[in-house]
């Protein structure tokens, strides 16, 4: 586009939204808003009258989805999408069910109903129930689910990091990894098409990094050509949902058949594909997701360009779909190379599946992870993985190739995981005017009950004698049953608390301490997610 067009052209706040071509900028929460529109639009246009469904609970990293989908009220009704908060994460996802199942009620004005369910990974948590029973029962043929999890691996604004992975395969639902904003829109259309086709529910990573960011991404989806796999023996009566199937026979569908035909849509698609090749490859890189990033930057921060990486033998091979792994492509990546170096963040995923799908073939490659060929830990499970920490840890893998081809890898300081940094940098506080900095500080003597919320911060401050953080509604229940068993001390000692009508009396007349609450009573710090 010429400098005068673009100097001419009309701009708007709502480009995010109503712009369907071109580029627009916007947060990971607004293109999360921007998505059923666009799924809306794409349906139409295959002539299908579909309606959308969203329903979930905050919590960081997805706190602000709910205020931009509020925020977008008018363009999500014009594209008959709804928008309606759980009361909890459980109910949210049982209301999401429902929608499936609109397609076999007569008279419905609608060919299909696609929905959205959304939650923190304590949400995804806490709801496993509802989730399971949502993925056992399935998708219907023009409805679609997936399930944003909300996953803080850095454990930024939680009480525990959180990786939902693991929770999902539990689940019987396949993960989509998406690495940036733009594959947030590319990959949640693939992701209602895979529910579609297969019948699953699918889980959808939405990690702090990416939900937090903004971007300038292409905003069309027309140029996107969905496949559907041909050469899939779909079985008699198809994998969507149908009312009044046995327990038993929706386990066997959905291990069966509906996780195979998830795997087909993938590989039909080359959602996972190669995205660095080499004529002589010998070190191969898996990794999915955000961690992709990371990988090409730990490769420059050594000196390893794209173009000098590829011509020294390394290639990369990037998953957008950790599970199940998709077998033919990963195999096909593998074959010929000397080693396989599998990054991916928290626990393993990819790792476990490719030593099961390589064990019984012969000349396979050496294959490193989570541990090296010996056994000694490599890239660590905890904390976050950094770019300087990728780059200290694959160095001494890569020194004999580059040192092959006279290349000098660049030197890497002493590297840390993530949590032995957070260790030698300042502990959250509270800005100078919180109401919690007064709230929290409890009288000499008594013992406060840690809660989620930026009151939390006061366990992390041992003046403040705050006891250890507890998961959400749970923190009354820890300190009442210190009452069997009372310690010498226990007679003259006054448990302060802090609920949620106290808190909000604190914030207006400035108390410098909580109110004191008989001992026999336990409430709450907070409640806050």
């Amino acid at each position: 586009m010429k400098a005068d067009s673009i100097m001419n052209s009309t701009v708007s706040l709502e480009d995010k939204y109503v712009v369907e071509t071109g580029q627009i900028y916007l947060s990971g929460s607004q293109a999360l808003t921007r998505l059923p529109m666009m799924q809306r639009r794409r349906d139409l246009a295959l002539g299908l009258n579909t309606a959308g469904f969203i329903s979930g609970y905050r919590g960081s990293p997805l706190s602000g989805y709910d205020l931009e989908l509020w925020r977008a009220q008018s363009h999500l009704e014009s594209h008959q999408i709804h928008f309606e908060p759980g009361v909890n994460e459980e109910l949210a996802a049982t209301a999401v069910l429902g929608t499936q199942q609109v397609e076999q009620l007569a008279g419905s004005r609608h060919d299909g109903i696609f929905s959205i369910w959304y939650g923190k990974g304590p949400g995804v948590d806490r709801a496993g129930d509802a989730l399971k029973h949502g993925a056992f029962a399935g998708a219907s043929q023009y409805g679609g689910v997936l399930a944003l999890a909300g996953d803080d691996h850095g454990c930024r604004s939680s009480t525990l990091p959180h990786q939902s992975d693991q929770a999902f395969v539990h689940f019987g639902m396949p993960v989509l990894n998406p690495a940036s904003i733009a594959e947030f829109l590319e990959l949640g259309l693939y992701g209602f098409a895979l529910s579609r086709f297969s019948g699953c529910w699918v889980g959808f990573k939405c990690i702090t990094d990416t939900v937090e960011s903004s971007a300038s991404v292409f905003a069309s989806a027309d140029n996107m050509k969905i496949e559907l796999p041909t050469g899939f023996a779909m079985p008699e009566g198809g994998l969507n949902l149908r009312v009044g199937q046995l327990p038993l026979v929706l386990e066997e569908q959905l291990l069966r058949d509906r996780l195979v035909a998830a795997q087909a849509f993938v590989r039909v698609n080359r959602l996972d594909h190669c995205v660095l090749e080499s004529a002589r490859p010998r070190i191969g890189i898996i990794t999915s997701g955000k961690t992709y990033f990371d990988v090409v930057q730990a490769l420059a921060t050594l000196g390893l360009e794209e173009e000098v990486a590829s011509e020294l033998g390394i290639s990369i091979y990037k998953v957008a779909m950790p599970w199940p792994l998709e077998p033919e492509g990963i195999l096909e990546f593998s074959r010929g190379l000397e080693e396989l170096i599998v990054i991916e963040e928290k626990r393993d995923l990819i790792e476990s599946q490719l030593a099961r799908l390589l064990v019984n073939l012969p000349d396979h490659p050496r294959i490193v992870g989570k541990q090296d060929e010996h056994g000694a830990p490599l890239f660590p499970s905890h904390g976050e993985l950094l770019p300087e920490l990728i780059a200290g840890l694959i160095r001494p893998r890569l020194l004999d190739l580059a040192g092959s081809a006279g290349i000098e890898l660049r030197p890497i300081a002493d590297s840390h995981d993530s949590s032995t940094i957070a260790l030698l940098t300042r502990k959250p506080s509270f800005y100078a005017g919180c109401p919690h900095n007064a709230s929290t500080r409890v009288p000499e003597g008594s013992i406060a009950l840690g809660g989620i919320g930026c009151h939390g911060m006061a366990t992390f401050l041992p003046e403040r004698n705050t006891r250890v953080l507890y998961h959400m509604g749970g923190r009354a229940r820890p300190g009442s049953v210190k009452h069997p068993f009372p310690t010498p001390d226990m007679s003259s000692r006054t448990w302060a608390t802090a609920p949620i009508f106290i808190r909000a009396c604190l914030r207006f007349v400035r108390m410098s301490r909580p109110v004191r609450i008989s001992r026999t009573r336990f409430c709450s710090m907070g409640s806050s997610r």
